[in-house]
């Protein structure tokens, strides 16, 4: 039997995606017996993301600045925002280079199931970012609902263009490209560049 910091370490594995018991036992195990090159280094890099890796408040994408690199890029354009569901998505559209303007993550989709409803997304905060930008000399001229086929993902994505057209805001969806049931993070890159070049007003 493994002693309480082993099993510790295994616990902790098993809670990642795509990691159950015996997943995170053999990943801890290998951890172990390379500590100089894996464990070490990971500890190092684990314990420098915690101290210095936050989310944006303007979008909530994780960097070690606020606002983080993509808001603060100046080339970007910024009257163009793509909504995404969460940070995976954000790196998926980068990945494809598909998006030239920034995001806001919304931390989910809304679910009646899972008790989530529009206060435990970052709805406000974007309801209020276009608002905002409306007031300045840098408006948003489009807003992208780049969320999963899912009934949820559409759900969310409804609910978001009957709150943001008053705002005097173009609302579009991705469309072609994306398979009903498909999530963002597990597309490759073609896929999503057509989805979003082929968008669609909401």
């Amino acid at each position: 039997m493994a002693g309480a910091e082993i099993e510790r370490l295994i616990a902790l594995l098993a809670k990642l995606p795509g990691l159950g018991p015996r997943s995170a036992r053999r990943a801890a195990l290998r951890l172990i017996a390379k500590r100089e090159t894996l464990l070490d280094p990971l500890a190092r890099a684990l314990a420098e993301t915690s101290a210095h890796v936050r989310a944006c408040g303007r979008c909530g994408n994780f960097d070690t600045t606020d606002p983080c690199s993509i808001c603060a890029d100046a080339r970007r354009d910024h009257g163009l925002v793509c909504v995404i569901e969460d940070v995976a998505d954000l790196w998926a559209l980068e990945r494809a280079g598909a998006h030239p303007g920034t995001y806001h993550v919304l931390g989910g989709v809304l679910s009646a199931l899972g008790g989530v409803g529009p206060d435990d997304l970052a709805i406000g905060r974007l309801l209020r970012r276009v608002q905002e930008a409306a007031a300045s000399d840098k408006p948003v001229r489009e807003v992208i609902l780049a969320l999963s086929a899912t009934v949820d993902g559409q759900t969310t994505a409804h609910y978001l263009s009957e709150r943001l057209k008053p705002l005097g805001v173009a609302v579009s969806r991705l469309a072609h490209g994306v398979p009903v049931g498909g999530e963002l993070d597990h597309l490759d890159d073609g896929t999503i560049l057509t989805a979003l070049r082929a968008r669609r007003p909401a």
